[in-house]
């Protein structure tokens, strides 16, 4: 028993160790953001805005001052909310100058009826429903693609061009400003990222809350140091508008085909090329007349599994084979904003050994007692280096409640503290399943839309905070 416990308490070492330096390593790089954008912010309310007030939604053009804009919406079994999101769509923006392009497959009949009800009940001529030639599903990309050849052929009969084109997803939320916003800047813009805000969910306060905090502080600091040090900005996929013309110059070097059917993370591949390309990326926030900010809000997953399998898709695109397929162009800047996009696999590595060496230190505690002995005590490095990974964990706490506060209230910030664990734990086992779908797609298999099911809102009042 005491050789056992002994070997926990060495095991236990171990782990803490290498736990202990992974935290620290990825502590200081957060802390690193956290400075950077507290002096970008800092810095622009003593010059910038002392002099010019913040623009809100009163200031922007009138709607259809900009355009045409194409909205792509590519849909794989979304009956369930393809019409709602059409119909919020067409209400929205019905004076805006664009026109929805919606990727359908042969074999999803119930899409396909939905979306064809609101376009001819709704659309007025606004909705153009593309049936892939292929049975579905395919990869997003390669949906998307579709809707690219329909737009050049709808460009062609009308005898003109859109100056962007707005990628959404089926169970989006949208919000009324938006297309006068990405419309003023997708001309000076190759792309331009409105913030994505996840819905609160009563039924998934844990799951799909996490969502929510993470959001919060992506596209609230994140993004924003991103563009300030002047690196590539990704695409989310959705609010997000391409420039026409970069967008155009992809196409060209890509047998017309801008968006890469190969890739589980078309969208955030895209953004990086465009700023390979030279062209530069905005994430534009910005509130609206009542004070809400201008951001496309939906559903994220709300169970586990489905959480899992989205964010595993995630590590897939982003952290694993976007290391091979978009390496490590660009100045240092670049350089490191694309380690920290692919450091999530790295990252669940070190969680678990930090979770493990807990378990482990626990078990050791209690049978060392059981024996009547004081427990052994830490090798050198050790305390110092837990009291340093304590206090940027208390750090990073604090940072994560302050955003969480800004985007959705002191309720959801307070609840962002234990909901930090359920995202951890969701992280191991996205990076697991990552891990092991990777090396399936490296032995030949299929890439394919792995999808999670949608929901759309059922009032306009849960699509506030």
């Amino acid at each position: 028993m005491g050789a056992l416990v002994a070997a926990l308490e060495l095991l236990r070492n171990e782990l803490l160790l290498f736990a202990g330096i992974g935290l620290l390593i990825g502590g200081l790089d957060d802390l690193l953001v956290d400075l950077i954008y507290a002096v970008r912010r800092i810095w622009r309310s003593l010059t910038v805005y002392r002099r010019i007030p913040r623009m809100t939604a009163r200031d922007l053009p009138p709607p259809g001052a900009a355009g045409p804009i194409a909205i792509f919406v590519p849909a794989w079994d979304e009956a369930a909310v393809i019409g709602q999101m059409l119909r919020g769509c067409l209400d929205k923006w019905q004076r805006d100058d664009m026109q929805i392009f919606v990727g359908a497959y042969p074999n999803d009949g119930s899409t396909i009826e939905a979306v064809t009800d609101v376009a001819a009940r709704y659309g007025g001529g606004r909705v153009t429903l593309i049936i892939n030639d292929r049975a579905g599903p395919t990869t997003k990309a390669d949906c998307l693609n579709q809707l690219w050849r329909a737009l050049r052929r709808w460009e062609v009969a009308q005898g003109r061009a859109a100056i962007a084109v707005v990628l959404h997803d089926a169970e989006d939320v949208v919000h009324p400003d938006a297309l006068r916003l990405l419309g003023l800047l997708a001309p000076r813009f190759a792309l331009v990222q409105l913030p994505v805000l996840p819905l609160v969910s009563a039924r998934s306060r844990w799951v799909a809350g996490h969502y929510c905090d993470e959001f919060a502080e992506a596209h609230g600091k994140s993004m924003l140091v991103r563009e300030a040090l002047g690196a590539a900005l990704p695409s989310a996929g959705v609010g997000c508008a391409f420039n026409r013309t970069a967008l155009g110059r992809i196409a060209a070097e890509r047998d017309d085909l801008p968006f890469d059917a190969a890739s589980l993370t078309e969208d955030y591949e895209l953004g990086l090329r465009l700023g390979e390309d030279g062209g530069r990326g905005v994430l534009a926030r910005m509130r609206d007349d009542a004070g809400e900010l201008i951001a496309t809000r939906e559903y994220f997953p709300d169970t586990l599994p489905a959480a899992v399998r989205q964010k595993a898709r995630w590590t897939i695109g982003i952290a694993l084979a976007g290391w091979d397929r978009m390496g490590w162009a660009g100045r240092w800047r670049e350089r490191w904003m694309r380690l920290r996009d692919r450091r999530a696999a790295l990252a669940a590595l070190v969680l678990f050994a930090a979770y493990m060496g807990l378990v482990l230190g626990m078990v050791a505690y209690g049978g060392a007692l059981l024996l009547g002995r004081p427990p052994a005590g830490w090798p050198p490095p050790l305390p110092a280096l837990l009291a340093a990974t304590t206090m940027l964990l208390v750090w990073r706490i604090i940072v994560r409640i302050l955003f969480v506060w800004r985007a959705y209230g002191l309720l959801e910030a307070l609840l962002s503290v234990p909901r930090g664990i359920i995202a951890n734990i969701i992280a191991m086992m996205a990076a697991r399943r990552a891990v092991m779908l990777y090396l399936r797609y490296l032995r030949g298999a299929r890439l394919v839309w792995d999808k999670t099911s949608h929901r759309f809102p059922g009032s306009s009042r849960q699509m506030t905070r």
